[in-house]
């Protein structure tokens, strides 16, 4: 049942603000779209804030794929050697990161997912042409996202959130808050029901009931250790394509996650956090508990502090099922933190406007740039097949290396952020989005993510 009384109802408080700056604003007859791009008046602290954010925790959890040379064990994941550094890194990675920083991605994908629906049928557009814009921009993400893996990094995410959005772009812009609110439960609730043997296992105490230690770390399927690039760029494409098709369309957790981002967008939950403290307090406390809790017990196998059966935590094991499904909870604790964050900030304008919150905004508006971005500063820098670095790093010295590299990309974006440019990943989006040039706006400000 399609949303119109009630979409019309969630977005009346919804109009967008018009400005000096509003130059693309005119209906393009060719493709449909009403308007272009989000404005800087347009746009809110929470959500940039975010993504800004999540950068930082995507690139530190992606530092293991780059210890080729590392002894790995039956989770194939993190290695098991290393320094007292190393292990307390490790330790950290698994309980608060490893599956938590993903699902945070899918709801913020959601959001503006909906968020630029919105602006657009409000501007003008039909339903119909507001979803064929979303639908343009998922084929080009999958695009964004091929080119990404065959140069760079097998384990990337665009492709895979591209195919998602695709899929519920169809299915669900145009539906009822209910109606997204229903089959984010169903989704959640399939994950959990794959999870039951997972957790039968752990509430019986037969943690190697289930899975199978990985037989090779997941760096080879990451390629980091093939010297030959013609074969590590098959070996990612190849990789690419399993995590785009498992990530887009089996990834139930990703789903509802995604779906909730689209109700949540309704509500204007991130422009207006004071609206919804109880709701965001509730969801911060409750989330990264379950999110650290579900971690926890694999973070303490890995470093051998608990003693459990290497089936356990290797491919589909009851601690690596339970990391999965809590990880769900985590990310979603995660957005409410970082808006509770930026109410804060917003409160104390000051805050607000100091430069270390205007670079991780400026992160999160360029947020494809940068995480592209940091793909060229890793993976030619770490990998067998360029200068192989990553062969002398462990856990604790890979992960300050992670953040070198987002500190750079903070400052790249905090430069473009000052001379009021786009990144270049969102310039070229939007040009093959809207087929048109958008103009540069005056007083330092950018054109906002699509």
């Amino acid at each position: 049942m399609r949303d119109s009384a009630d979409a019309q109802a969630a977005n009346s408080q919804d109009a967008p603000s018009q400005s000096a700056d509003v130059r693309s604003t005119h209906r393009d007859p060719a493709r449909g779209s009403a308007r272009g791009s989000v404005r800087a008046s347009e746009r809110a602290l929470a959500p940039d804030l975010g993504r800004g954010a999540m950068l930082l925790l995507i690139v530190l959890s992606n530092t293991a794929f780059h210890l080729w040379a590392a002894k790995h064990g039956p989770s194939g994941w993190h290695p098991i050697d290393g320094s007292i550094a190393d292990r307390v890194v490790q330790f950290a990675m698994i309980t608060m990161l490893d599956l938590r920083a993903y699902p945070l991605f899918a709801f913020l994908f959601g959001y503006g997912m909906m968020r630029l629906y919105m602006r657009q049928t409000e501007a003008g557009a039909s339903e119909r042409a507001g979803v064929a814009l979303l639908r343009r921009r998922s084929l080009l993400l999958l695009a964004f996202g091929f080119v990404h893996a065959a140069l760079l990094l097998a384990g990337d995410i665009i492709g895979a959130y591209g195919l998602g959005s695709l899929i519920l772009g169809w299915l669900f812009l145009r539906r009822r808050q209910r109606t997204l609110l229903v089959w984010s439960g169903v989704a959640a609730t399939i994950l959990v029901l794959t999870a039951l043997p997972a957790f039968t296992a752990l509430a019986t105490g037969d943690l190697g009931s289930i899975g199978t230690p990985a037989t090779e770390p997941s760096t080879v399927a990451y390629a980091a250790g093939e010297a030959d690039p013609i074969a590590a760029a098959e070996t990612r494409l190849v990789t690419w394509a399993f995590v785009t098709i498992a990530g887009g369309l089996l990834a139930f957790g990703t789903h509802a996650v995604m779906l909730l981002g689209f109700w949540a967008a309704r509500q204007r939950i991130l422009e207006e956090p004071h609206r919804h403290l109880r709701l965001l307090g509730w969801t911060a406390a409750v989330g990264v508990a379950i999110g650290w809790s579900g971690g926890l017990l694999p973070a303490l196998a890995h470093v051998n502090l608990v003693d459990v059966p290497p089936n356990a935590v290797g491919e589909e094991g009851a601690l690596s099922q339970l990391q999965e499904v809590t990880g769900v909870a985590g990310g979603l604790g995660y957005v409410a933190l970082f808006a509770l964050l930026a109410h804060w900030l917003s409160s104390r304008r000051r805050g607000e406007q100091s430069v270390a919150v205007q670079a991780v905004a400026a992160v999160g508006k360029r947020s494809m740039s940068c995480y592209i971005a940091h793909s060229l500063l890793f993976s030619p820098v770490l990998a067998a097949w360029g200068l192989g670095l990553g062969a002398m790093m462990g856990s604790a010295s890979m992960a300050a290396f992670a953040f070198g590299v987002w500190l750079i990309t903070a400052a790249g974006a905090y430069a473009l952020e000052r001379a009021g440019r786009p990144g270049p990943a969102e310039a070229l989006l939007r040009r093959l989005l809207y087929g048109r040039a958008l103009p540069r706006q005056e007083g330092g400000q950018q054109r906002a993510n699509t």
